[in-house]
């Protein structure tokens, strides 16, 4: 096997690991436009990266966790609705690293940012990858408990003892972090889609949380091996042909007459 396709191969797996399991969580908690608001903000961080000349990676993690961090600052605030603070926060982020990317004075490929270009994954994008994955899943696994019970119900977690604005906060860094390590994977524009689809798909046939955690990381590790076989029979995009293979997983679960979902 070529170098760049097992480093592309090893970097898909690192990524869809975590997401599955985060990504639980965003379908639970219907957080799907707060991550796209993160995605969007990562092009931001890119042209900021670029514009102080610092790794890219570092950069993207900086302004997502920054953002986040707007973001529940603002929610607390209650002068505009949740979706309305998303929708313009998403917006302006993209446009805002649209026009920085536009007066950098160097030229930067912004397909390959914004749908990814998992084939030219590198060793070092490796280290970030499973150094981020790790760490994220060792949180998840010391908070999972806790995350659930804000899932399940905010108020009755309060009076259990948990601290629910902090598990919140904690949880939308997690998602952040993982942005931020996906990006060269599936791309700005779809990095959402790597993990509401995995974890969605994963739903129909899970009956415990758990269940459906382990299931959403093994459905994104079939889509990785899925896509990259296509973009290399057919010279598709890697990302797009990744999330295509996580559609028809997801259509092809829900087609079956199992009534199990979680």
């Amino acid at each position: 096997m070529p170098d760049f396709l097992l480093f592309a191969l090893l970097g898909g797996l690192g990524v869809a690991a975590v997401a599955g399991p985060l990504g639980s969580f965003v379908v639970w908690r219907r957080m799907a436009y707060f991550g796209d608001t993160l995605a969007h903000s990562a092009l931001l961080g890119i042209s900021i990266g670029f514009l102080l000349d610092i790794n890219l990676n570092v950069a993207v993690i900086f302004c997502c966790v920054g953002l986040a961090l707007v973001l529940v600052t603002l929610q607390k605030q209650r002068m505009v609705a949740t979706d309305t603070l998303l929708g313009i926060m998403a917006h302006s982020a993209l446009s805002l690293g649209l026009v920085a990317v536009a007066l950098l004075e160097i030229r930067v490929d912004l397909m390959s940012y914004l749908f990814g270009d998992l084939l030219a994954v590198s060793q070092q994008d490796l280290y970030w990858i499973f150094g981020g994955g790790i760490s994220v899943l060792l949180l998840l696994k010391i908070l999972w408990q806790p995350l659930l019970a804000i899932t399940i119900n905010e108020e009755l977690a309060h009076v259990e003892g948990v601290n629910v604005p902090i598990t919140r906060l904690i949880l939308m860094l997690l998602i952040a972090v993982v942005i931020a390590i996906a990006m060269k994977i599936v791309g700005l524009l779809l990095i959402t889609s790597l993990l509401i689809i995995p974890a969605a798909a994963a739903r129909k046939l899970a009956k415990t949380p758990e269940q459906m955690a382990i299931g959403a990381a093994c459905v994104g590790c079939l889509s990785v091996i899925g896509g990259l076989a296509m973009s290399w029979h057919f010279d598709t995009p890697a990302g797009p042909s990744v999330v295509v293979a996580s559609l028809a997983t997801f259509i092809l679960l829900y087609s079956l007459p199992v009534k199990n979902q979680l």
